[in-house]
């Protein structure tokens, strides 16, 4: 409903702007690439503090349940 008026102010200011040479393109396009490379790096830093995370957890359940065994042999019974 309002977007075209985002349009006639983007195609203004590209109307100002002087036209891009192949250096300029060339810029974009490392830049592109560089952003994408870091948004590939962030994934997987994320995929790997993930798998950190869930090895802790594991660990640290395995380690309550030793413990939970421990605590219910040297329980008296009744």
């Amino acid at each position: 409903m309002f977007g075209h008026h985002k349009n006639e102010k983007a195609s203004a200011a590209e109307a100002a702007a002087p036209p891009k040479t192949a250096g300029d393109y060339r810029k974009e396009e490392k830049h592109h690439k560089h952003m994408e490379q870091l948004g590939k790096l962030g994934a997987e830093g994320i995929a790997a503090a993930v798998a950190i995370g869930s090895a802790g957890f594991a660990f640290h359940e395995h380690h309550e349940k030793k413990e939970a065994k421990k605590h219910h042999r040297h329980a008296p019974h009744h």
